[in-house]
């Protein structure tokens, strides 16, 4: 465990401690704890035919998807939020990504999820801890999307300016510490033409290949392709994923320091509600580290997330809704949306 890491794991504790005291109970009230297993069949079996050496049959079967969810939140619900009785782990909280609750004080969810998806492990975590004033925002929040491949640690100081019971403005500075997203550990085996010396890697990484006998051999000695097609199509794509990984791995994270500027709007009534909220991080600061993102970004960028949730019920019988959320960070996106239409009959 590096350094930076542990400066997580302790930043989370000390946000732990401030309200692990005597009016713990306070805080915890009206808190949930839950857990949940959810499961379900992936994609169906497939056949796979071959007709090298005769006809041959084989299936290609995917394990089932399941979801191990553990947590404990305490945020109060929005008016349009579902007041279910139990949490499942698989509900769709978007309202969480706001910078601001429903209601001012401390809101907490710190949440685990050990997924499997179309024979895919991943582990997702969400945790964050805010405190919202009439006149500042704290937070700090811990994100990991294995699906998305986003991983990072953030914590925001914010002067908050009400314009109205309904509308926000904030601004302040936020900090990141991640893994430094944009250095490529391939660039050093890039040819003149753009193409990959793949094969010196190969070799370099520990692998055998002999041309003339068709042979190609991992680390230890096994033969993992017979022909050159493959070597190219099949382990050589697997020698750059492991080699990326492990290098990336292998430095220390980055902590980012960046300007934030956000809003938040919020409208509630039985027939028609909206809520609304966006971040934007137009400058970064650069410190001069030989991984930073302004070395391969070479300018300031923007990094933005935001969301909406929309409902409007035309009449007792008709009603649409819009939900969806956006995020970039470094290039990267992950977002999720729906919208639709409810017809009631009487």
């Amino acid at each position: 465990m590096n350094i930076k890491m542990k400066y997580i794991i302790l930043t989370i504790l000390i946000c732990f401690s401030t309200v692990a005291d005597a009016q713990i109970k306070k805080y915890f009230k009206f808190a949930t704890f839950y857990g949940a297993v959810n499961g379900g069949t992936s994609i169906s079996d497939v056949d796979v035919y071959s007709v090298t050496n005769g006809l041959q049959t084989s299936v290609v079967q995917t394990p089932y998807d399941y979801n191990i969810a553990l947590g404990v939140r305490k945020i109060a619900r929005f008016g349009y939020e579902n007041r279910s009785t139990f949490y499942d782990g698989t509900e769709d909280s978007w309202s969480d990504g706001a910078s601001i609750g429903k209601v001012s004080g401390l809101e907490f969810l710190f949440e685990l999820d050990y997924k499997r998806l179309q024979s895919q492990n991943y582990v997702d975590q969400h945790h964050f801890i805010r405190f919202v004033d009439n006149k500042y925002i704290l937070k700090g929040e811990y994100l990991e999307d294995g699906f998305a491949n986003i991983k990072y640690f953030e914590t925001s100081e914010r002067y908050r300016c009400k314009i109205n019971s309904k509308l926000s403005f904030n601004i302040g500075a936020a900090q990141r510490l991640s893994e430094p997203y944009g250095y490529d550990p391939l660039q050093q085996w890039l040819l003149p033409n753009g193409d990959i010396h793949y094969t010196y890697l190969a070799i370099m990484e520990g692998y055998t290949v002999d041309v003339y006998a068709n042979e190609y051999k991992d680390p230890n000695g096994n033969i993992v392709a017979t022909n050159s097609e493959v070597w190219s199509a099949v382990v050589v794509p697997t020698i750059l994923r492991e080699y990326t990984e492990r290098e990336t791995n292998s430095l220390d994270l980055l902590l980012q320091h960046s300007v934030v500027i956000g809003f938040d709007f919020y409208h509630y009534k039985k027939d028609f509600w909206m809520h609304t909220w966006g971040n934007l991080m137009p400058y970064h600061y650069d410190d001069g580290n030989e991984y930073s993102y302004h070395k391969y970004e070479g300018k300031q960028w923007l990094d933005y997330s935001g969301g909406v949730i929309f409902g409007y019920k035309y009449n007792k019988n008709l009603g649409t809704f819009f939900e969806g959320k956006y995020n970039k960070y470094w290039n990267k996106e992950w977002y999720d949306f729906k919208l639709g239409l409810n017809y009631v009959i009487f």
